[in-house]
């Protein structure tokens, strides 16, 4: 008999009414519905085995498997009123991300806290969400995020084999500049193993350390070192007081008690299912969303974003019932990757840019939502190989920033392996680029030789996720992909600054750095998700990648302009120089270089890129621009008539220096 697999719900308390009882047009109230679903998998299920170890980890009197995972729901406090669509949030590294730059149109992903408990009384943001009518759901996936915080955790089992513990050689990358750590500015005294070591004896560890990634490292002496206990580790009083910014350090050792983290995916699938379907019995927890969801949308930002294609890939967008759980998926900046995700020591926290967690695997062939050959390694596959064969394939929008293109190999999704052909997108598949915008919004210039890109995705998320809406409730066509092309040369490799349009900017480090994704060898059990090689050794292969050319500002040609690109203020890229180390990038964030102000500022200081007063002569002209740029992004349905007043309010409170 078919089972589903939430066996039971436990709640915090009550329903309570969120958002301080505001009400939202049509829809009315908002209430919060938060606790924790407890669910069992069987190991010997199709849909189950690709979970790597699940027929090592400990099975209860039944033969299942069990886990336990979080839940946070808004809804209707009046379920009739609202339009039926779920929008499920993929939480990153358990906390909500992607709810603050659809919520608040002008923040994004950077150094801010996430707002993990979005129900107070100024946490609607513009009330898009719930003025359109939807339930948002959060859950845990991810078994290596910390509890605390408000984030949304998931309780796994440890794979053991025969009934011992599993020791294996681990890496962890270690850099205090780099976004692992979340202050960069204060000394890094201590670092967190993902997994226990299995010994304190040093000498079966070893500590590395080097300022560029083509250096050959330096061993830190072992008296350097020391494990403050078996999942921490620390310089020690004999050498460094603390890591040192700028500096890349590998730290191998032997690790042990690996938890079974691919159950993050079936728990993602069957708590959506169950949300969806579950009918109340005497035997199980009533569900509190019974028939109130026909359908289910997923996003997801950066490390969330990347889980959808692993998602997709290995077959989890077909429930045990042999149903689609997700209608329409939205990630946004996962580049061509997936994650460190389904493997044994695996940690979902990683993500690989040029000189950040270069060598842990995250992207890896296939690529494409389209089948084709790999001519590095001759497999045949699809991302959706698996949900087409079993008719599950959603509605997608990949959306990517322009820093996805420079460090997380977007051009991957688009293009042959080798870079040398664009593809025809798939049936039900578009593709975004926002052009000129970074990874992480900043200010100032933290760790980067450059003053950080501000500027936020969210005005572009709120209008492609409205659409996606009407694609997957209506059937109403979404607006057409819009990336650089191979075809019209706006698809560029990275070769020079002359390939890639960027202008000669006085003062401006361009150093052309891009992620290259490498092939590397991970040992020969690598496809059961085992890695036995640490570090890993590259095979002398790579895909290609190709970034966006830019015009004679140096913003990007193809993709989304939103209004602070179509009437720029000064250049915007996708990525920065590390001031420590300033042949590498810095990984998520971008740049802003103002122009000068004036032609004679301009001319004095070599900029050839026109001033303010040359391209735009007054204030009043400067508004008018943004407004008509405002007017062709709503048409074409990639700006919300709200946001764009919005633009337009902030061009006109902008002080320019222009005469008015």
């Amino acid at each position: 008999m078919l089972r589903l697999m939430i066996t039971r719900l436990s709640f915090n308390d009550a329903p309570t009414v969120a958002f301080g009882g505001k009400s939202f047009g049509k829809v009315g109230a908002y209430e919060k519905i938060q606790g924790r679903a407890f669910g069992e998998l069987d190991p010997a299920s199709p849909l189950n085995a690709v979970i790597t170890d699940i027929a090592l980890a400990p099975h209860n009197a039944r033969g299942m498997v069990e886990y336990a995972v979080d839940f946070y729901i808004l809804r209707p406090v009046d379920p009739a009123r609202g339009n039926k669509v779920m929008i499920f949030d993929v939480t990153n590294r358990g906390n909500k991300m992607t709810y603050l730059p659809l919520s608040f149109p002008f923040r994004g992903p950077g150094r801010y806290l996430p707002n993990n408990d979005p129900c107070g009384p100024d946490d609607a943001g513009t009330g898009l969400l719930m003025r359109q009518g939807n339930t948002i759901i959060w859950t845990g996936w991810d078994a290596t995020a910390p509890p605390g915080g408000g984030r949304m955790t998931l309780t796994v089992p440890i794979a053991e084999i025969d009934g011992k513990p599993i020791v294996a050689t681990a890496l962890e990358e270690i850099m205090a500049d780099m976004p692992q750590n979340p202050s960069p500015t204060a000394e890094m005294l201590n670092f967190p193993l993902t997994y226990p070591a299995a010994t304190l004896d040093k000498s079966q560890a070893s500590l590395t350390v080097r300022k560029y990634r083509e250096d050959p490292p330096t061993v830190v002496p072992a008296e350097e070192w020391e494990y403050v206990d078996a999942s921490t580790i620390a310089l020690s009083p004999a050498g460094k007081k603390s890591f040192e910014p700028g500096m890349i350090y590998q730290f191998i050792y032997q690790a042990t008690n690996p938890k079974v983290i691919g159950i993050g995916f079936a728990a993602v699938r069957d708590f959506t299912s169950f949300a969806r379907h579950a009918a109340a019995d005497a035997h199980r927890t009533p569900n509190p969303l019974l028939n109130t969801i026909r359908w289910s949308i997923a996003t997801g930002l950066s490390q969330s974003g990347r889980f959808h294609r692993p998602f997709l890939y290995l077959g989890f967008n077909q429930d045990e019932a042999g149903r689609r759980v997700f209608d329409g998926m939205m990630p946004y900046i996962n580049g061509s990757g997936g994650g460190f995700f389904n493997h044994r020591f695996g940690q979902p926290n990683r993500t690989a840019f040029k000189r950040l967690s270069h060598v842990y695997p995250e992207q890896f062939f296939p690529f494409a939502y389209s089948e084709m050959t790999d001519p590095i390694t001759g497999k045949t596959d699809s991302v959706l190989a698996r949900c087409e064969a079993s008719g599950t394939k959603p509605k997608i929008m990949e959306i990517n920033d322009s820093n996805s293109w420079w460090f997380k190999n977007a051009s991957l999704s688009i293009t042959t392996p080798d870079g040398s052909r664009d593809l025809a997108d798939p049936a039900d598949v578009r593709f975004y680029l926002l052009s000129s915008l970074p990874h992480g919004v900043g200010k100032g210039r933290g760790f980067c030789e450059h003053l950080q890109n501000p500027l936020s995705p969210g005005p572009a998320l709120r209008a492609l996720l409205s659409a996606m809406i009407d694609w997957v409730v209506a059937g109403k066509e979404p607006p057409s992909s819009n990336v650089p092309r191979l075809r019209d040369g706006t698809l560029v490799a990275p070769s020079s600054q002359e390939a890639v349009g960027f202008p000669q900017i006085p003062g401006v480090n361009y150093n052309g750095a891009a992620n290259i994704r490498e092939l590397l060898d991970y040992g020969p059990d690598f496809d059961k998700g085992i890695i036995s090689r640490v570090p890993p050794v590259p095979k002398g292969h790579a895909y290609a990648t190709l970034v966006p050319k830019v015009d004679e500002d140096g913003l990007d040609i193809a993709g989304i302009r939103l209004p602070d690109i179509a009437v720029p203020i000064g250049t915007y890229t996708g990525w920065n120089t590390l001031a420590r180390a300033p042949k590498d990038d810095g990984a998520a964030m971008g740049s802003y270089i103002p122009f000068a102000r004036t032609k004679a500022e301009r001319i004095a200081s070599g900029d050839p890129r026109l001033s303010l007063e040359e391209r735009y002569g007054t204030h009043g002209r400067y508004v008018e621009m943004v407004r008509q740029a405002c007017e062709r992004l709503v048409a074409e349905r990639l700006l919300l008539s709200e946001d764009a007043e919005a633009f337009i309010k902030a061009a006109e409170e902008r002080d320019l220096g222009l005469p008015r």
